[in-house]
């Protein structure tokens, strides 16, 4: 086991999670959140990642090994006060205006920031005064945001933090992310936007069936790829496409399928043999989308 007294926000050591007794969410996970960098915990679903925010939480107790938020258990009421959360599932009274919201919540933090402040940071200037319930999808995520950073917290926790948003919104949401992060804080993200990983982390952790099976910088799990991505317009549909040799997955793109391969020249020529009318080929390097599906059993056929 790792040392645990190492000061880190937070941790897990050699967690194991079991519901209902055979039922394990977590098998022996290991996983530090630095000082002032932004991890991302990517994995298909049922991987663990709900489970392992739940724990640095302190909304569930593992069944082994031990969580630590700053070095103490995180029900301890002042690691509490040093914590913001958003989370997946979330309900608020809808009856309260933003602002009132804001106001609650920033009453439970000792140093909570000013009003003005969260309202700039989470964009919701114009809306302050509107009801809970009055507002769009992506108008209540922003809320949510804003009551994550409202007690100026030192470990920010965001659970599919920008569902919901428009693109634009979604880009004014990093810049707000970023900034915490330039100030020191440490943020634990989990998204499924793999270009929203990509982006923001500074180290990636990918989880699967419970276990940790790779960690690195963004550009260290792209790396795992070694492949390309190929964009084709074929006669051939994906099942056909994806039965091939050397492809890793096939999807539909529209109007064209969409290829991850370990060899672009010979899917290519493949696909030429068996549909001389191929059209409009493109050919990328792997992303980290890419090395996602690779490592993960969202790769298995």
């Amino acid at each position: 086991m790792r040392n645990i007294h190492t000061v880190v926000p937070a941790c897990l050591a050699n967690v194991t999670k079991a519901y209902d007794g055979n039922v394990v969410a977590l098998r022996e996970v290991s996983l530090d959140i630095h000082p002032g960098e932004l991890t991302a915990l990517l994995g298909p679903n049922g991987a663990g990642k709900t489970t392992a925010v739940k724990l640095l939480l302190g909304l569930a107790a593992p069944t082994s090994g031990i969580a630590r938020v700053f070095n103490a258990d995180p029900r301890d009421s002042a690691n509490r006060a040093r914590t913001g959360a958003m989370l997946q599932v979330a309900r608020v009274p809808e009856t309260l205006r933003v602002r009132e919201h804001i106001d609650l919540f920033s009453a439970y933090y000792p140093d909570p920031l000013p009003r003005e402040q969260v309202i700039a940071a989470a964009g919701l200037a114009g809306i302050e005064s509107k009801k809970f319930g009055e507002l769009s999808g992506g108008q209540k995520q922003r809320v949510l945001f804003a009551l994550a950073i409202c007690g100026n917290p030192d470990l920010l926790i965001l659970d599919e933090p920008t569902v919901g948003l428009d693109v634009e919104a979604r880009r004014a949401l990093w810049t707000q992310i970023r900034g915490f992060v330039e100030r020191g804080k440490s943020i634990l993200l989990t998204t499924h936007y793999l270009e929203e990983a990509d982006a923001l982390a500074d180290r990636v952790v990918v989880i699967d069936r419970g276990r940790i099976i790779a960690e690195g910088s963004p550009a260290d799990i792209k790396a795992h790829a070694a492949g390309k991505r190929i964009r084709v317009r074929t006669r051939l549909t994906v099942a056909e496409v994806r039965a091939l040799p050397q492809v890793t997955t096939a999807t539909n793109g529209g109007s064209s399928i969409e290829i991850t391969t370990s060899s672009s020249d010979e899917v290519i020529r493949t696909l030429l043999s068996r549909d001389p009318s191929l059209a409009d080929i493109e050919i990328h390097s792997a992303g980290l989308e890419e090395a996602f599906l690779a490592m993960t059993s969202g790769a298995n056929k």
